[in-house]
């Protein structure tokens, strides 16, 4: 089957994970994805044996599948860590220019409210607090003010087309920051799934391994099939 098969057959049984038994990446995920691989081809050739300590036939085909099903699972979450990092880069574009609106319309409104003393306390208001949040709060508060009290602002010869312009800018980067920090509800969505997809790989896995050292752990042939290369490499540098 195809990797979109895999997944979409092993769907519902990721989705079904509790989220607090999600296991933290321990390798790198196309590694992961490899041994798996390796794995299965490996423990084909012990079906026989491994069958005597519970491990199935239709378990050891099980696991190019739920490994086909991760890989997806990856893509799909890269595609959108792809799509914070574009939003990020954006961000970093959009937000001065957006400080500059939000200062530059403050005077206008400072200025054409200056007689005006209780709007020129909302004005004041509006200057409270900081941060990206804040700024994009205070974009839209910005046109509400104005829009509620055009005259003043007309006085002054404002162009009043730019509160409609605060609204939209307060609209658009609402949704890029949410983007640029990862808040998007597909962003961390696909990324528990990525997590929960590898926890169903992690979990088969790991029992082939154990049942794999245990049947095989007086022939070192084998034997070595049920361990992480990976794992043993990095041991290795490590000692060193």
């Amino acid at each position: 089957m195809s990797n979109i098969e895999d997944y979409n057959e092993k769907l519902v049984a990721i989705q079904a994970i509790p989220d607090e038994e999600v296991k933290a990446l321990s390798i790198p995920v196309d590694v992961a994805l490899q041994e798996a691989e390796n794995l299965h081809h490996w423990s084909l050739d012990d079906a026989e044996q491994l069958q005597v300590v519970g491990i199935t036939s239709e378990m050891i085909a099980d696991l190019p599948v739920r490994a086909g099903a991760c890989r997806e699972a990856q893509s799909i979450w890269n595609k959108d860590y792809r799509s914070q990092q574009e939003a990020q880069k954006e961000w970093a574009v959009q937000a001065p220019l957006a400080y500059d609106l939000r200062n530059d319309l403050l005077q206008s409104l400072r200025f054409a409210y200056r007689k005006y003393e209780v709007l020129l306390s909302r004005v004041s208001a509006i200057t409270d607090g900081s941060g990206h949040a804040d700024m994009i709060q205070d974009l839209n508060d910005i046109a509400v003010l104005g829009r509620e009290n055009p005259d003043p602002l007309t006085a002054i010869g404002f162009d009043l087309s730019q509160l409609d312009l605060a609204a939209t800018r307060a609209d658009e980067l609402a949704d890029l920051l949410a983007e640029a920090n990862g808040d998007k509800a597909d962003y961390n969505q696909s990324k528990l799934i990525r997590d929960k997809a590898y926890s169903h790989l992690k979990e088969l896995v790991d029992d082939i391994r154990e049942a794999g050292k245990y049947v095989f752990r007086k022939d070192e042939n084998r034997l070595k099939g049920y361990s992480s290369q990976y794992r043993r490499r990095h041991r290795k540098v490590g000692d060193e």
